[in-house]
């Protein structure tokens, strides 16, 4: 056999970071010996597998090709290790999200995970959505839950929850007390938003698109509470998921503002690395995705019917 275990894990540590002390540093190494086993193993490949240029370091085709065999080699090693040391069940999990997901969804979800083991625990990185994907792509997260909808032919995309946008204003917005307004009304409003990028960006995008010339963006930001902020300091109108400003509009801090003919619902999704290993952390966490689904489709099944029923 050509490699080992490390000289992978090394591999994989480096490719992750483009750069040799930051991969050492992640695996517990020191840099030089890191320095030695990628140099051992481009050795017994008998080819390089990064360009090197200054201090960063990219995969060539050779490594480009490796890479994501070299992940699977070693989730498969570590599911075997966990077996052979009797911790059957979920380990370590990378976890991407998108801001509203992250900030709304995701802890539940964590702490359902955390519940199925001691080795069960979640490193969780919330970023738009163009970012989680490409980490998803680049194997640096083990999956993703976004809330746009993402193409690539090297993701499989699933399907998950139902959501929405909701426009608001401040409560002493000259909207505010009628609640609602044509959408030539809204057209009329400066609005901040969220970042190109952005999966509720491009819900916005979508849904303002035959007004496209009329529409006035006064700010962007790529955090939600920055928005909420702006749009409860000022004169602009914001727009964002709604699961983000439930707390604001129960207290007051802000008001709801229902746009005629605009419409703002989405779907969220999982995203996972086509040909990707399924570790029993990723079918876990899955399934926990499936669950709380399954539990949101009940709920809302349960408030139609006292809807219909006048209860």
């Amino acid at each position: 056999m050509q490699f080992t275990l490390r000289h992978l894990e090394v591999f994989v540590a480096i490719a992750a970071r483009e750069n040799v002390s930051a991969g050492a540093e992640a695996i517990a190494m020191s840099q030089s010996a890191a320095s030695t086993a990628l140099a051992e193993l481009e050795r017994r490949c008998g080819r390089p597998l990064f360009d090197r240029s200054a201090k960063r370091l990219r995969l060539n085709e050779t490594g480009r090709m490796l890479l994501p065999r070299a992940i699977d080699l070693l989730d498969r090693a570590s599911e075997l290790d966990a077996v052979l040391g009797g911790r059957g069940g979920p380990g370590p999990l990378r976890l991407g999200a998108t801001v509203t997901v992250g900030n709304h969804l995701a802890p539940a979800l964590i702490e359902r995970y955390r519940a199925l083991g001691a080795e069960a625990r979640i490193d969780l990185a919330i970023d738009n959505m163009n970012a989680i994907a490409a980490r998803v792509l680049a194997h640096d997260l083990d999956l993703g839950l976004i809330e746009g909808d993402y193409q690539d032919p090297d993701l499989i995309v699933g399907d998950w929850l139902d959501d929405e946008l909701a426009v608001f204003c401040a409560p002493g917005h000259r909207l505010a007390a009628r609640g609602a307004c044509t959408i030539d009304e809204a057209l009329a409003e400066a609005w901040v938003v969220r970042e190109q990028g952005s999966g509720t960006r491009q819900t916005l995008d979508r849904a303002m698109g035959p007004y496209w010339s009329r529409w006035r963006i006064g700010a962007e930001f790529n955090q939600i509470e920055a928005i909420k902020s702006a749009v409860a300091a000022g004169t602009m109108i914001g727009c964002v998921s709604r699961l983000a400003l439930a707390d604001a509009f129960a207290a007051g801090r802000l008001v709801p503002l229902e746009v005629t003919g605009l419409s703002l619902r989405r779907r969220l999704y999982t995203i996972v690395r086509r040909g990707r290993f399924e570790t029993a952390g990723m079918t876990a966490l899955l399934g926990l995705c499936r669950a709380m689904a399954e539990e949101r489709a009940v709920c809302l099944a349960s408030r139609a019917g006292k809807r219909g029923s006048g209860g």
